[in-house]
């Protein structure tokens, strides 16, 4: 059985129905009683949860901006990259959804089993070339009539990428991921069984004026080894041990090094314009600082110490008496 949370509008619906007699409270809670049975499709089989796909989004996240980087020094041109979505779906499912010929990548991501393929839609492919052979990103060029040494140009552009993959992956697994293949055909490609569940991330793509999809591909048995590591917990946990203790302690010598302000408010009080322009030699103000209280320091205008005014080897001075206790 699958609980199902109720959205507001269904939480009013009930409630209205209720009031106004429409639907019995007895009747209500039969209902409750009831087993409720839902069709489940075992080809669609969600094998990550939510906070699993969230961690794998973030990973793409960080690589959408590392591809923006590299492509736009790559083409010399507007580059922006950014994750659109990422779902779970069976291989069989994609391979459907991808055109019949685009330009598809495949890289093994040792020490990790399996591969991850990455389709690039054939107008963001050919204008990446365009850029690269010295033209304006024209995308009219047709896949199946690429050139031997069009191939090769375009295959070595996605090979030097993968060190933005790398990259991105370091925060969760050290991977040395190669291109293996360079295919346009996905009939030919058979990476998985069909009902093999994947997780695929769609990034949205511009370069000048051509837009498109980028999407990758990754199998579930690349993922098994380090789904433990995918969960909010690991992250957090691994924040914290990342601390290096002796850059930390050489950030906080560094800090102790550090200038701050610290100056003391003897008083102060508010008087009229009027009394300010008749003030003489010899007229007194008086400040609303009681002569019985202590003052307070402030450390880059933030109070900080409570002190007692005095004087020290005939300069003016403060005595610390007690640390002002503020939130943490």
């Amino acid at each position: 059985m699958i609980e199902e949370v109720l959205s507001q509008n269904e939480i009013d619906a009930l409630l209205s129905a209720i009031t106004s007699g429409e639907m019995d409270a007895d009747q209500l809670k039969q209902e409750e009683k009831e087993q409720k049975i839902r069709v489940y499709d075992f080809k669609r089989a969600l094998r990550f949860s939510k906070d699993q796909i969230r961690s794998i989004s973030r990973i793409h996240e960080n690589f959408a901006r590392l591809m923006t980087t590299f492509f736009s020094a790559k083409l010399r041109t507007y580059v922006n990259v950014s994750v659109a979505s990422v779902d779970q779906i069976p291989y069989e499912e994609f391979i459907r959804s991808v055109p019949k010929m685009t330009i598809l990548n495949i890289y093994s991501v040792a020490p990790l089993e399996g591969r991850i393929l990455m389709e690039v839609n054939p107008n963001i492919a050919y204008s990446m070339l365009d850029r690269v052979l010295g033209g304006r990103g024209n995308s009219d060029k047709k896949v199946d009539s690429l050139t031997e040494i069009e191939t090769l140009l375009m295959s070595q552009l996605f090979e030097k990428a993968v060190v933005n993959m790398k990259e991105a992956w370091d925060s969760l697994v050290v991977i040395e991921p190669e291109l293996d293949e360079f295919e346009i055909n996905p009939q030919f490609l058979q990476m998985v069984s069909p009902n093999e569940t994947v997780v695929v991330v769609s990034l949205n793509t511009t370069i000048g004026d051509t837009s498109g999809m980028i999407n990758i591909c990754i199998p579930h048995i690349v993922l098994e080894p380090i789904i433990p590591k995918l969960s909010v917990h690991y992250w957090m946990q691994t924040a914290t041990n990342k601390r290096d203790p002796e850059a930390y302690e050489k950030l906080q010598k560094n800090i102790q090094k550090v200038q701050v302000e610290a100056k003391t408010l003897l008083g102060e009080t508010t008087i009229h314009m009027k009394e300010l322009l008749k003030l003489s030699r010899g007229d007194v103000i008086a400040l609303n600082q009681a002569i019985d209280e202590p003052l307070q320091l402030a450390i880059n205008d933030e109070p900080k110490l409570y002190v007692q005014p005095g004087k020290h080897k005939n300069k003016l001075s403060v005595q610390v008496l007690e640390e002002i206790k503020g939130e943490e």
